[in-house]
């Protein structure tokens, strides 16, 4: 998203610091705690810098403030009431779906994914594959690329006429060699990265967001599913940004079930069966799971809990 122009007068701190105050006091309950509100926010109109400021004292990072501070204003100028208190919410006002174009986009996914299982070895897949879990991620890693050649084609072959879905993580080049069913990347594989051999193979596209800036530039890709976290801590991998928690997760899932197309939604990042409930509460479609499975004393039975509790979840929030 565009900053606001650099033209626009930058207003005194003064002037801006009710307003932030007042969107710390009635969000901090949902988003909180707060901490201190910063002295200053980059140039731009008041709602703009007292929803930067606020943001901030609520924790989102300053990748993210901005995308929340740049919404709020758009929501001001579009609603006329440019002291606003409402939490942003509206697509259009984080510019999601503006530059949609119905033959970049890719190949759909079911809006429910269902259980989804992060595994790092094909014979995990196998196993996985024959436990019932409809939708499976190899994330092998390796930099030895005969290996990975060798792992993806038995994965792939361990799930071969089966109801099973099988994304192939960051080796998107073998994947779609070896005629993969979908592949999943990460913010930083997107970089610079020429997607449109995937698209047009047909494979589906899965992309990894961590808050609100990641998942506007994920949108902007048209992606098959949207996958979020880490909702809550986790060991398995190093983490850019602090776990989002439940309220976040179901603020982004809430804005981007508005679409007029909504993506699927994956959360990820230290759910087991004890949070569970509380993530299927948010909005999302599926939950993706490593440890609460592979290191399960008995992952069939974890796997068949899982299962039962996605099959009576309670219908998605409004």
């Amino acid at each position: 998203m565009p900053m606001p122009p650099a033209s626009t007068p930058s207003l005194a701190p003064a002037d801006t610091t009710a307003l932030a105050q007042a969107l710390v006091a009635i969000h901090a309950d949902r988003f909180g705690p707060a901490s201190t509100l910063p002295d200053t926010a980059p140039p731009g109109p008041l709602t703009y810098q007292a929803a930067w400021r606020a943001c901030r004292a609520l924790g989102f990072i300053e990748r993210d403030a901005d995308c929340l501070a740049q919404a709020w204003q758009r929501q001001a100028e579009r609603t006329g009431q440019p002291e606003t208190l409402a939490w942003p919410e509206q697509p259009e006002d984080f510019g999601l779906g503006r530059s949609h174009d119905p033959s970049r986009a890719f190949a759909d996914c079911p809006r429910d994914l269902g259980l989804y299982v992060v595994a790092p070895s094909a014979d995990w897949i196998a196993r996985l594959a024959d436990l019932g879990v409809p939708t499976l991620q190899l994330r092998f890693k390796s930099n030895d690329p005969q290996a990975i050649r060798q792992e993806v084609r038995a994965a792939l072959q361990a799930v071969r006429g089966r109801d099973c879905r099988l994304f192939i993580n960051d080796h998107w080049q073998i994947a779609l060699e070896e005629g993969a069913w979908g592949v999943h990347l990460g913010q930083e594989d997107l970089e610079g990265l020429d997607l449109s051999p995937l698209r047009q193979a047909g494979l589906r596209l899965g992309v990894s967001t961590h808050g609100y800036a990641e998942m506007v530039v994920a949108d902007q890709v048209q992606p098959s599913y949207i996958a979020m976290g880490a909702v809550f801590p986790t060991t398995l991998k190093a983490m850019a940004t602090a776990p989002q928690g439940v309220a976040r997760l179901r603020a982004y899932a809430q804005l981007l079930n508005r679409m007029p197309r909504p993506y699927p939604l994956v959360a990820i990042g230290g759910i087991d069966r004890e949070r569970l409930p509380a993530v299927l509460g948010s909005g999302v479609g599926s939950v993706a799971v490593v440890r609460a499975v592979l290191g399960a004393p008995d992952p069939k039975a974890e796997i068949e809990a899982f299962q039962t509790a996605l099959k009576h979840r309670a219908p998605r929030p409004a």
